[in-house]
């Protein structure tokens, strides 16, 4: 008796189930992103020597001052993404010269300030700049995992000027939910290393 019982209580909860299926977890989701339009615009200032073409979404915002200390060029700014990607491109220019500021001092500081992200990287890929008929060369970084700046670059002439550029989201690091987002920006930098030229 007390097994058909238990029987039937277990026959009536598996039917009751619908079509007897068990319940998926819903899949992991993110907020979604309206990612403005890809459209170029010619960015140059009186305080750089170089231009490019940056998103016209974007905005240029020179850094008067870097930690509460003045720049060691005037070309200190942040090219400010559209707001819905929430991130920023900072960018540190220095002429070539004198003793601190030789090309293989400021190169092996370019590769210090990426290494920096190697604790928390799961891969960091340099990709070759050389761009001959513009003098430009140089590396950038695609760092994987959730580092602080998912990428960066150098440009240089080798023998005249050296400009940083890195990538960063203001937010907290999420690589997952974070990722298509930084393959759109990686888009427009790639779109400014392309068209960038040193002003004659």
């Amino acid at each position: 008796m007390r097994f058909s019982i238990a029987l039937c209580a277990l026959l009536f909860a598996f039917f009751s189930c619908g079509d007897g299926a068990l319940p998926v977890p819903k899949p992991r989701s993110f907020p979604r992103v309206m990612y403005p339009e890809r459209a170029y615009e010619a960015a140059s200032t009186s305080y750089c020597n170089f231009s490019f073409a940056k998103p016209v979404s974007a905005v240029l915002e020179r850094q008067a001052l870097f930690f509460d200390r003045i720049p060691p060029d005037s070309c200190w700014f942040d090219l400010k993404l559209d707001p819905a990607l929430n991130g920023s491109i900072h960018f540190s220019y220095y002429p070539i010269g004198g003793s601190n500021d030789t090309w293989e001092a400021l190169r092996d500081e370019a590769f210090k300030l990426v290494g920096v992200h190697n604790d928390r990287a799961s891969d960091i890929e340099e990709i070759l700049i050389h761009r001959d008929e513009a003098d430009v060369h140089g590396i950038a970084f695609d760092i994987a995992g959730p580092a602080a700046s998912p990428f960066q670059f150098f440009l240089t002439d080798s023998t005249n000027h050296f400009l940083r550029g890195a990538l960063y989201f203001d937010t907290e690091v999420r690589p997952d939910s974070l990722a298509p987002i930084i393959a759109y920006a990686k888009e427009d930098i790639f779109k400014l290393i392309e068209t960038f030229r040193w002003a004659k």
